[in-house]
């Protein structure tokens, strides 16, 4: 969320970043400015009362004192008569700022300078590609393989729950758990606290990393108990600190954590939707930094580079985006997409997003440093993938894949597995 009084002293700014982000109800800006006039002037307007009903309320008492009762009783009817009016302006203050925060929840960040004007991914800049991507004809897309060898059942997902939860099996579940704790084994020598997570949480956790009111459609619900299953570790890890102002010792904050993730991806649909490519239930570590406002761009350069250096292990070939402002997302001000390359299928496919939010996901929340003169400010959050586990799987098992069906381990990963080959 946007401080007020930014968007009060740059409204133009503020209505252009909105259209750059592809928003099509710059009004918001005019109609917020417009309350929050209404609301400071309300707020002069009652706190005047207040000093007058003050003044009045000490005058009772001298009156009283020297006997002039009659006098004291009309100053009491008046100050009755401010009590009122001072109830119904502070009524009518409590209406206007709930006004203004339900249209704030729905003002975009903005935007970087640095980052390129657009509207689609066409727009976004590619600013670095490593590795050689592999284009030998014979390499079969990963669901192929998978059927063939029976490691993932999406059969038996579909019939368990639905489609888009699969089952992993045998060598597959031991790949993905040895992902995991690769990560997170890399993410603790880089100075990341793990940290194990809610897979549910509340409304106000939800609003306060942005997926109310932009992305309540992504996620599942649990109505009875009015709870969300997590789209990302990224809402309950960041949400760890909410309401809580942080001693200046104790920034820049690293988090990491393992979560199964669950997005309903309603509307996702032809062949970029097969395989591994998208689900409703998949594994992920997250990363999560919490720091100084002045570091911030510093921290999502480092947070970029820890998350390519895992695929650089690997020895996975990917390339790094500079998301345009109309594909980077509501809550970002600046967002690289990590993308590896698939030889079975052809195509570039997103394993990572590195994002920093700036003040806005601190601002809902009311995360806070207190800084040397005792004042408080805004922290600044940044969140990033380290990394998706689908279609790294996916990218592994099309990148390692032997011509008889078996599949080589990545060299840092076969400690984990205990083998260097996978094969029927």
């Amino acid at each position: 969320m946007l401080d007020v009084t930014f968007i009060r002293n740059n409204p133009d700014l503020v209505k252009q970043a909105m259209k750059n982000k592809g928003e099509e109800n710059p009004q918001i800006v005019d109609e917020i400015i417009s309350i929050d006039e209404q609301w400071r002037s309300l707020v002069e307007e009652t706190d005047n009362l207040r000093n007058e009903s003050n003044t009045k309320a000490k005058k009772i008492g001298e009156l009283m004192g020297q006997g002039k009762n009659e006098e004291a009783q009309e100053i009491i009817s008046y100050t009755t008569e401010l009590k009122e009016q001072i109830q119904e302006k502070e009524d009518k203050l409590r209406s206007l700022k709930t006004a203004r925060e339900d249209l704030l929840h729905k003002i975009p960040n903005v935007p970087h300078e640095s980052v390129p004007v657009g509207q689609t991914e066409e727009d976004n800049e590619v600013i670095k590609t490593w590795g050689d991507p592999n284009k030998e004809d014979w390499r079969k897309p990963h669901w192929e393989l998978v059927e063939e060898q029976g490691w993932i059942d999406f059969d038996r997902g579909a019939k368990v729950t639905g489609a888009g939860f699969p089952f992993y099996v045998g060598p597959l579940a031991q790949l993905q758990r040895a992902l995991i704790n690769y990560f997170l084994n890399r993410a603790a020598k880089a100075g990341y606290t793990e940290l194990q997570v809610p897979y549910f949480v509340n409304e106000d956790s939800a609003r306060g990393t942005g997926q109310i009111p932009d992305k309540e459609d992504m996620m599942y619900e649990i109505p009875r108990d009015e709870f969300f299953m997590i789209p990302t570790a990224e809402v309950p890890v960041t949400n760890f600190h909410r309401d809580e102002i942080l001693e200046d010792e104790q920034l820049p904050l690293y988090y990491t954590s393992y979560t199964p993730c669950w997005r309903r991806e309603a509307g996702s649909y032809g062949k970029d939707v097969r395989g591994l490519n998208r689900l409703h239930q998949f594994d992920k570590v997250e990363l999560v930094k919490i720091v100084h406002p002045e570091t911030a761009y510093d921290e999502l350069e480092t947070l970029r580079e820890h998350a390519e250096s895992l695929l650089q292990e690997l020895n996975i070939p990917y390339r790094t985006l500079l998301m345009c402002t109309g594909d980077m997302g509501f809550t970002q001000s600046k967002k690289y997409d990590l993308e590896v390359w698939s030889p079975g299928q052809q195509q570039w496919l997103e394993v990572s997003s590195c994002s920093n939010f700036g003040s806005f996901q601190a601002r809902r929340m009311m995360i806070r440093r207190r800084k040397e003169n005792g004042d408080t400010e805004t922290v600044h959050t940044l969140n990033g993938s380290g990394l998706a586990l689908p279609r790294v799987v996916a990218a592994i098992l099309e990148i390692y894949q032997q011509k008889d069906g078996s599949i080589k381990i990545p060299e840092v990963l076969q400690p984990f597995m205990g083998t260097e080959m996978i094969s029927e």
